[in-house]
């Protein structure tokens, strides 16, 4: 019997992501991949300065670098990445399920991204929600920036530490939140009600906030199913933030002893 079209794609999607790599780069980004014991390294080039500064974290992972001279070093990267000498060939890190990374806390925190595709808007994203404790921060598979060298550059080491998951669809795993007891809240510019206002009297529950891309927005579909849209307190009538500011303030805004 012959396969269904989406069992043979799925199938073929599987393969894809099982041989995907990416080359991290630039020192920090570097450093912090070869010292996080659950990123599968594959191959390290590093020119004899670089080689230095990165010693103690080779020696930590264990990793036969190939040393290069600089004026040979031709990483696979695209021209323009600022590489300082070092370049690492990972496997994309596995964070679990969306159940695994958002039970836990005592009042989790998440982010969920609604097509928000630029590396460095989710690298932001992905430093604020490390520093104000989010427990995970939740893309789409094919309209999100996915783990690249620009995104770990941006992130400066936080998407070693911090759970970014990509989920196929991103109503669905909304409701699979609200069935985990999730608040759902929609930022939206044009919304009545505030983030605080919102969670008055509710800080002690599970939170996720949506954002969606600059410009655009949030999708209908989302609004539609998210529990409230709610709107940043600003002052005056000036333009909407960065997606990335957004991020932290309502985080900030929302973290459960405010």
């Amino acid at each position: 019997m012959k396969k269904p079209k989406w069992v043979v794609q799925k199938e073929q999607e599987k393969k894809v992501e099982a041989n995907q790599t990416v080359w991290l780069f630039g020192l920090h980004a570097v450093r912090d991949a070869l010292e996080n014991p659950a990123r599968e390294k594959l191959k390290l080039m590093v020119t004899p300065n670089a080689q230095i500064k990165l010693e103690a974290a080779i020696a930590q992972a264990g990793i036969t670098p190939e040393v290069v001279d600089p004026r040979k070093f031709r990483p696979p990267l695209d021209q323009g990445s600022v590489h300082q000498g070092a370049v690492l060939e990972v496997k994309p890190l596995s964070w679990g399920s969306l159940a695994e990374v958002c039970i836990g806390a005592e009042a989790p925190r998440v982010l969920l991204l609604d097509r928000v595709t630029d590396p460095h808007n989710v690298g932001a994203i992905l430093r604020s929600a490390e520093v104000l404790g989010a427990s995970a921060v939740i893309g789409m598979r094919h309209h999100a920036a996915p783990e690249t060298g620009s995104l770990a550059k941006s992130a400066s080491g936080a998407l070693e530490r911090q759970p970014y998951l990509r989920v196929r669809n991103l109503a669905d795993s909304i409701k699979e939140l609200q069935n985990m007891g999730y608040l759902v809240l929609g930022l939206d510019g044009e919304a009545e009600v505030t983030v605080e206002a919102a969670l008055e009297g509710k800080r002690d529950r599970p939170v996720a906030l949506v954002l969606g891309a600059e410009g655009p927005g949030l999708r209908e579909k989302t609004k539609e199913t998210v529990d409230m849209l709610v709107r940043i307190d600003a002052e005056g009538g000036f333009g909407s933030l960065n997606v990335s500011n957004a991020a932290a303030i309502a985080l900030y805004a929302s973290r459960p002893h405010g």
